[in-house]
């Protein structure tokens, strides 16, 4: 059999780890795009968390996946069918094999399909592969029983014995990929560093999966390396989410800036990870507080801005509801807060371990009177560091809050990251009162930029008051008609005015494109890689893809005017297209493609539906 055993060299391959929320596969799935990351390969993740969070346990909704995207030069996205199937029990294989390509491997434990755990996932027969019609290789392994075996002597009793299988099946899927697993045991060790007996029953139960597929090889045909190809620029990279890059864009900005980070938030999937990452932080001085509920979380971060902070507060669709009072405040007393909104499937509590971009309505408009507000939404998960510190340096040098969009695909997805150089950032100039302004100043007296000049409490000479009701330049209520109406006007100028310091909006691809495909945020990788896919096949296709909403850069009008067909795709029913027809005059027929799944795009689907529209006369 060993002579038989070839190893293929592929450019891509995609991995899903699937079992029971309590299995380990988010685990499995971490250090599995580590170990690929660390040896050069470009990867793409996503975690599939179930929406019903409390399951039972071998139930169909109550199946966790992560799945990864390993290439040998840049992937976009976690691929739309995965070539390797983990499916730990028979609800996991039942509800993921849907994901799995036609010529994919499947690995499942043996030992979790039993009759109960068939009857669970609500199987007919009791020949799950056959009533699945599952024509695909599989590897079944009884890997409960072989954990159990290897970890009998380890003092763990059953339960702690069986929370490792996880890393059985990792270490299966090293073998199948020839991974070196020393860096799997190396996160291991650190993971576990205050329980060294249960790192050292992981990094056994690892190897003996590796070395199950060495001995027996498994039943499989084939493994398979993934050599990198692509030319990387030098420097320091690491795997990172979307919520981690999100947290040190902020951090970087603050320190930019001179400034205290704040933050006030209160716990919300899927943007609590935020929370959590800021809270270890308080060396560089951030400040964070886990407030009683939404609204103390936005109010807080409010009376941090006027004392002087960064200030920002975290949260999803439900938690901006909330706090849309409190955004208001900060919006007519013009103090700097940034609000990151990573979104969820709604409405309501909707479907909160999932992803939607059907908050962006709300960003631009959820609160009452006139209330213009800068709005980014990051593209990728590495992106989003530079998205918080844009959306802090706006805040700061223009003295207003800012909703940042993000969204749970690319906040909880992971990507390589090179560490940026701080210095190669633009700076971050508050508009401090000057000294010799003392007397002269007024609350609402403004720079160049349409900005208020930023005086702080306690500064001698520069007593002052800001508040909910409308002012006049001084400071003193002023509700009369004709004020209201101008400082209506300034505060709309002010974040007009923040254009000037935004890039152009990038037309990629083909330069005299047939069809031009729109979107924006989180859709960025899936967009990309169908307009690359439909331009391999000879087709002239091309992306503008949008970070900065509010305002809209300012060559939006030529590129969109200039496209031959338009196609806007997002995921919910057309907001960013309806946003675009108000924004931009004379703008002709859109098309528009829209799905609001709580997963993201299939690239497949997408190509599908873009040559459709460019077929149609």
């Amino acid at each position: 059999m060993a002579d038989k055993l070839i190893v293929k060299e592929l450019d891509r391959v995609a991995v899903r780890f699937s079992g029971d929320s309590g299995d380990g596969m988010q685990l499995a799935g971490n250090i599995f795009t580590n170990v690929s990351a660390t040896v050069g390969n470009d990867i793409c993740t996503f975690p599939d968390y179930p929406a019903d969070i409390r399951a039972p346990q071998g139930s169909l909704t109550g199946v966790s996946g992560f799945q990864v995207h390993i290439g040998a030069d840049k992937v976009h996205t976690p691929g739309d069918k995965c070539d390797v199937l983990v499916a730990m029990n028979a609800a996991a294989l039942k509800t993921q094999v849907k994901y799995c390509k036609a010529d994919g491997l499947i690995i499942i434990d043996s030992d979790c399909f039993g009759e109960k755990d068939l009857e669970k996932a609500l199987y007919k027969t009791n020949n799950p592969i056959e009533e699945l019609g599952i024509k695909n290789e599989v590897i079944s392994a009884p890997i409960s029983t072989m954990v159990k075996d290897s970890l009998k002597d380890s003092g763990l009793d059953q339960k702690g014995m069986l929370r490792c299988k996880n890393m059985f099946a990792l270490g299966l899927v090293c073998w199948v990929f020839n991974r070196d697993l020393s860096i799997a045991e190396k996160m291991l060790r650190d993971k576990f560093a205050k329980k060294p007996a249960i790192a050292e029953a992981n990094i056994k139960v690892l190897n003996d999966g590796f070395n199950y597929g060495e001995n027996t090889h498994a039943s499989a045909t084939n493994t398979y390396k993934i050599e990198s190809k692509g030319a990387k620029a030098k420097g320091l990279y690491t795997d990172i989410n979307g919520n981690k890059a999100t947290s040190y864009g902020l951090i970087a900005a603050a320190e930019k800036a001179g400034l205290q980070l704040y933050l006030g938030s209160y716990p919300i999937t899927p943007a609590t990870d935020i929370l959590h990452e800021l809270s270890k932080h308080k060396s560089l001085g951030v400040k964070t507080v886990q407030c009683e509920d939404e609204i103390a979380g936005c109010a807080s971060a409010v009376g941090a801005a006027f004392a002087g902070a960064l200030a920002v507060t975290s949260t999803s669709g439900p938690g901006v509801c909330l706090k849309s009072e409190a955004m208001n405040l900060a919006v007519i007393a013009e103090l700097p807060l940034v609000v990151v909104n990573v979104q969820r499937g709604g409405p309501s509590t909707g479907l909160p371990t999932k992803s939607e971009q059907t908050d962006l309505l709300q960003a631009l408009y959820g609160r009452n009177g006139e209330t213009p507000m800068p709005v980014i939404a990051a593209t990728s998960p590495t992106n989003c560091f530079d998205a918080a510190y844009m959306a802090c340096k706006i805040a700061v040098e223009y003295m207003t809050p800012v909703v940042l969009l993000t969204d749970a695909f690319i906040a909880n997805g992971s990507a390589a990251w090179k560490l940026p150089n701080l210095e190669d950032y633009p700076a971050i100039v508050p508009p401090y009162v000057k000294p010799e302004m003392a007397g002269k100043w007024t609350p609402y007296m403004r720079t160049e930029n349409g900005a208020r000049y930023w005086a702080l409490p306690g500064q001698e000479g520069f007593m002052h008051r800001v508040g909910g009701l409308e002012k006049n330049v001084t400071g003193v209520i002023d509700t009369t008609p004709d004020n209201h109406h101008k400082m209506t006007l300034e505060r709309q100028a002010k974040i007009d005015n923040i254009v000037n310091i935004i890039p152009d909006v990038e037309v990629q691809g083909a330069s005299d494109a047939d069809l031009l495909i729109v979107g924006f945020g989180g859709t960025y990788g899936h967009l990309y890689s169908a307009m690359e896919e439909m331009n391999a096949q000879g087709k002239k296709v091309a992306l503008a893809h949008f970070e900065f909403i509010n305002p809209l850069p300012k060559n939006t009008a030529d590129v969109l005017k200039s496209a031959k067909k338009i196609v806007v795709a997002e995921q919910n029913l057309g907001q960013f297209a309806g946003y675009l027809r108000m924004k931009v005059e004379g703008l002709g027929h859109v098309y528009q493609y829209n799905e609001v799944k709580g997963q993201p795009f299939s690239t497949e689907d997408l190509v599908a539906a873009f040559t459709k529209i460019l077929e149609e006369k």
